[in-house]
């Protein structure tokens, strides 16, 4: 099964991406002007001796996810987490958020969702260290069904500290920090693989010690370990693999990627990968498959950066672009 089959084709996304932003051209000069061209994880502004960085993104169909288990009390974590990873990936410190909650139609139980969702968003907060100071709630019965969740996040950098992937060079260690599962990409995929099956959300996972429903809704990792990093370590690149897999790292630099020590995926993927009839390929640019948030560092780097994250070296940066990924048996190219 291949992730368009399940209603989601990323390069027919990347198509509409691009045809969006060939019609948005930089009006302000100055202080306030962009920094960078679009397509990092984060948009960048000037800011005097800082850079404002913004992020926006949702939680997905993690949300269903969510209602099947009636248990939202922890997608509010995957909202902020997924703009603060983005933030992070720059080198940029959070500091405020505004949430984004539209409704089909108001039903009582709402209440109850929406309080629940509440109380992630806090403990998102919490662990991310920022302020949410507002937000919008739009009923909108003609547009969608259910409820849909998303955020904006600001951080702030120096400019001379931004890490940018323009100091990326082949040779450099690729290091990966472990991710807590699924996080809130390729849930179109792994429902309708789920759905199609005879498994159901109650049933145990394969190989784990949990439910598929209790694995597929665990919050997505913040990895707010990172500002501590770039602060005593030179660093070259950030990437917060998301939706896309590993193609993710293809927005840092133009340099390729020899992964030649993948981490070893958590037990739902190799689970969705048999279960679908997924190919490897398909795996590894649809889910993260382990490596939540990657780090490119010089090789004299390595070994303290190393010692202070849950992670791994995977590979190297190679001077050929493109992404090799080395699985023992077989080798696939992204």
């Amino acid at each position: 099964m291949l992730y368009k089959d399940a209603g989601v084709d990323i390069e027919k996304e990347g198509e509409l991406i691009k045809s969006l932003i060939s019609r948005i051209k930089p009006v302000r000069k100055g202080f306030g002007r962009p920094l960078g061209k679009i397509g990092h994880f984060s948009g960048l502004v000037d800011f005097g001796g800082f850079a404002l960085a913004m992020t926006t993104d949702g939680v997905g169909t993690k949300i269903l996810v969510a209602n099947r288990l009636k248990k939202w009390d922890t997608i509010g974590i995957d909202c902020i987490a997924m703009n603060v990873n983005d933030l992070l990936a720059i080198g940029a410190e959070p500091i405020a958020f505004v949430d984004y909650l539209a409704i089909g139609e108001m039903k009582e139980k709402y209440e109850v969702v929406v309080g629940e969702i509440g109380e992630g968003l806090n403990d998102g907060a919490r662990i991310s260290n920022i302020s949410i100071v507002g937000g919008e709630t739009a009923t909108l019965p003609e547009i969608i069904t259910g409820i849909d969740l998303a955020g904006t996040c600001v951080g702030v950098v120096k400019k001379e500290e931004m890490i940018d992937g323009k100091k990326i060079s082949p040779g450099d260690s690729v290091l990966a920090i472990r991710s807590s599962g699924i996080h809130s990409n390729g849930l179109t995929l792994a429902r309708k693989i789920i759905d199609s099956s005879n498994y159901d959300y109650d049933d145990l996972l394969p190989g784990g010690d949990v439910t598929i429903g209790e694995e597929l809704i665990k919050p997505t990792r913040i990895y707010m370990e990172v500002l501590e990093l770039v602060k005593e370590h030179e660093i070259h690149g950030l990437a917060h693999i998301t939706g896309g897999g590993l193609l993710n790292l293809k927005r840092i630099t133009n340099y390729g990627f020899n992964i030649y020590n993948p981490p070893k995926p958590q037990p739902i993927f190799e689970f969705l990968r048999e279960l679908g009839g997924v190919s490897y390929k398909e795996m590894y640019r649809t889910f993260n498959m382990g490596a939540g948030f990657i780090i490119v560092a010089p090789k004299e780097e390595e070994k303290n950066i190393l010692e202070k994250i849950d992670g791994e070296k995977i590979g190297e940066v190679t001077e050929k672009a493109g992404i090799k990924i080395n699985l023992g048996d077989k080798e696939i190219k992204l």
